[in-house]
């Protein structure tokens, strides 16, 4: 009975690995960002764009991991002192992510995610500041999502939360300032091959 048990694992093993592809696609969508932290106060959202490409490496049955490349446009909404003032924030951002695809074409993915600050302004009363310097260049958070692979097509589409970890305020006696983005986006394959 056992040995009946280890060729039938063996087989599905097996069979999982010849149906494996590797998969490498583009991304795009849309950025809803703020900031929270102790030195945060009258902030709100700030719409942006996010862009980029993806990699999914299979792992075993229906796991994968997703590594990607993006461009993310992030900030907030200043309205303190009676003064308001949008603060933008460029940042190209790489996600490692685990994820489960269920065999409906629902997924979940979670995971880190390094950001690199690429520039900074502020703008209020039609100026622009580069305040760069203000906030350090690297980021680091953490991934939580969601989304739905559209059954016949190269489609899918996800809606994920990227929860800040890392301080971004370069001068830390102001407080603590950390990133929080949530993000829906649509996802095409261009192709996969199989893993050899």
């Amino acid at each position: 009975m056992k040995k009946l048990a280890l060729v039938f694992l063996a087989g599905m093993s097996i069979a999982t690995a010849a149906h494996a592809q590797f998969q490498f696609g583009v991304k795009a969508g849309a950025n809803f960002s703020s900031v929270n932290g102790n030195a945060t106060s009258d902030v709100s959202t700030l719409a942006g764009f996010n862009g980029g490409v993806y990699f999914k490496l299979p792992v075993v049955g229906h796991w994968s991991i997703q590594p990607e490349l993006l461009y993310s446009g992030q900030g907030f909404e200043d309205n303190s002192g009676g003064f308001t003032s949008k603060q933008h924030f460029n940042y190209f951002n790489i996600p490692l992510l685990l994820k489960y695809t269920h065999f409906s074409g629902l997924f979940l993915e979670t995971g880190p995610q390094f950001g690199v600050l690429t520039s900074a302004n502020v703008k209020g009363d039609n100026i622009s500041v580069d305040d760069k310097s203000y906030y350090h260049s690297a980021d680091f958070s953490w991934v939580v999502g969601i989304g739905f692979k559209i059954p016949t097509t190269p489609l899918s589409i996800d809606a994920r939360y990227d929860f800040g970890i890392s301080n971004i305020q370069d001068n830390t006696t102001n407080g603590t300032v950390r990133n929080g983005s949530f993000q829906i986006g649509l996802m095409v394959k261009l192709f996969s091959a199989p893993i050899r």
